[in-house]
Order: structure tokens, then sequence, then C-alpha cells
């Protein structure tokens, strides 16, 4: 079928998974006080924010720490947790939506901060909240082609510019009720930092192996959801339900190709909000019991949601468990991944 991709790994494993938090906490209800006149004056109510999303807090970094600044310290400690040197890495993939400049790329800057060699490739895959997804598979590939031995995915957000951007924009005396919907989910976002070994299986017997996993796109959806550094631009209704059929469909063409996935151990799902999050364990039926959640307490936290998820989780995964770990991202394009624990 078009836009599918189905993928098995041969020898590939998660060494480690690591998150960096950001150490500023702001809840929703200090949003509604930055945005104050303008909810009064479009009788929205101060609450809306917190009630529709479920996001009661997110996080934005200390002055003077940067997104890539926090991308550099996940990296190094995963590269600590699984007992690998700088030396070793072959790869390194930044997943970053936050940016400040076209180029270079946030990778020259993380390759350089954690002191990688020479002989280590370095680049940005960017694909919106799936980017890290992304940047696991890429890694496992070519681990399993025999190219590089070792690989070091990151993600580094940084919310606050934009969200500061938006701040100023809604409470313009022009501003309307559309203008707030349409760049509700902006309000949504958190800062936050991830990052992942990947290296050979064979010769880590007790890591996670990389199991395999499907794609698929959707990408007559691309208007949807537009972000830059002015601003994010959603529509949240049509982001949902083609969202939704798209992992929909995504799901079912997997079952048809072999894959088992209707009793995993866990869930880890790119954090969005409480519509989209029950939205999906409805579709396919998954064990509410079993999708952690920390968008109440994190916010969106794009391409560094999933694994800070994982990182978290893995504090309680065991030996023998299986992980489903499923993103959707703005484009719009939808991952599947199985590890085995």
């Amino acid at each position: 079928m078009n836009g599918n991709a189905t993928f098995r790994h041969d020898n590939a494993a998660l060494l480690a998974v690591t998150s960096v938090q950001a150490p500023r906490v702001l809840s929703s209800a200090e949003f509604d006080e930055r945005l104050a006149p303008s909810l009064k004056r479009l009788r929205l109510s101060k609450k809306l924010l917190e009630r529709v999303s479920g996001v009661m807090e997110r996080r934005w970094w200390s002055e003077g720490t940067s997104f890539d600044d926090a991308a550099v310290e996940a990296g190094g400690k995963a590269m600590a947790e699984a007992g690998i040197e700088p030396g070793q890495i072959g790869l390194l993939i930044n997943t970053s939506v936050t940016r400040r400049n076209l180029e270079p790329s946030v990778a020259s800057k993380v390759h350089n901060d954690l002191g990688l060699p020479s002989s280590a490739m370095n680049f940005d895959i960017t694909n919106a909240c799936l980017g890290f997804v992304n940047g696991m598979t890429l890694a496992a590939n070519m681990i399993d082609a025999g190219q590089i031995k070792y690989a070091l995915v990151v993600a580094g957000e940084d919310a606050q510019p934009t969200q500061e951007t938006t701040f100023a924009r809604l409470n313009a005396e022009d501003s309307t009720r559309e203008d707030y919907l349409n760049q509700f989910a902006t309000l949504t976002l958190g800062s936050g930092a991830a990052a992942a070994v990947i290296g050979p299986a064979d010769a880590h017997p007790g890591a996670h192996r990389i199991v395999g996993g499907v794609s698929r796109a959707g990408t007559e959806h691309h208007e949807l959801c537009v972000g830059g550094l002015n601003g994010m631009y959603t529509d949240t209704k049509g982001l949902l339900d083609n969202g939704l059929e798209l992992v929909v469909d995504a799901w079912d063409e997997a079952h048809q190709s072999g894959w088992n996935w209707k009793s995993m151990d866990r869930y880890v799902t790119h954090q969005v909000s409480n519509s989209y999050t029950n939205a999906i364990i409805k579709a396919v039926d998954l064990v509410r019991d079993r999708v952690p959640i920390t968008f109440p307490k994190w916010g969106n936290v794009g391409p560094a949601s999933l694994p800070m998820t994982l990182a978290q989780e893995s504090k309680t995964l065991k030996p023998g468990d299986r992980v489903l770990c499923m993103g959707v991202g703005s484009g719009l394009n939808t991952a599947m991944m199985e590890l085995a624990w």
C-alpha cells in the first residue's frame, strides 16, 4: 500500500535512554493569568486550558540554559548509563524541533560539546514529534548494516520563546476566539530533553532489543499543524480525527503483516492531551493502565516526549517485558516500534 513501511531489525538494541527535565515549573493557572486580558475580553474560561487538555503544568529552562545544552546533558547521561565512551560513537542524530538557526545543524554543537570523534557522522532529523523514533530506526538500520557500531540519538526542546510570542499575540486588542483556538495547542507545549544510545545486540546480551515496527504517512494533511519561530497554528479537531485514522490504519496493517501488539506490557505514546490519549486507547483497544501518562506535568515536549516517558518507565520495566512506542507527528506521519526489554 502507498505510504507504508514495515521493518524488522536483526542486531540493534537500546542500551540506555535518559531524560533531563527543565527546572522552571509553570502551571496552566499561571498561563491563564498571563492571558487574563484576552480571556476576559473574549469571554473564555480561565480554566479552559487545563480542563480541555489535561495539562496542569509544563516546564521551561532556567535563564542561560539552552535546549542544545540540555541535549548535550541528556546525551552525556545516556553514554554514561550505557557504559559507552564518546570515542565509540559512530553516529549522532539530533531530532529536536527547536533550533536557533537554519544552519549549521543542531547536531554539530552537540557533537562538539560531547567530544565525539571526527569519525562520528552527525546531522539533524526533523519530523515534528515523530523525529526521535525516526532517529532510532535509522540508527538501528545502520547498525544492522554494519556501517556503525554505536549511535546516540538526542532531542532538546524549548517551548518558552514560542509561548512568549503567543502570549503577546493573543493579548493583542484585535485577537479573536478563533485565534485562541488555533493557537491553543501551543500553550500545552513543554521544555525537556532526552537521549538514547543504540548498539549491537550481540555485544550487549542484557540490552533491550529493537525488534522493528511499522510506519505510515498521511501527508495530505500536512497543513493541519504548522509551527515556526513565531508560533504554532493547529486545527485541533482535524489533527485528532485524521491522526487517529492514520494510527488505526497503521495498527491494522501491522497485525496483517504478522505483528501482535494487542497484549504489550507497556504502550509508550507521544504525549499530547487527554482527548488524544483517550482516543488512541479506545481506537485500538489498549489496556489503559499499561499506557503511562506524563503530559499533565510535562506538557507536550515534542519529539522528546516519548523518550522522556520511556526513560521514566524504564525504572519499572523488567526483562522479558514487551514495549510498544507509538507516535504521531504533524505532516501527518505515524510510527510504532516494538522493544523487547
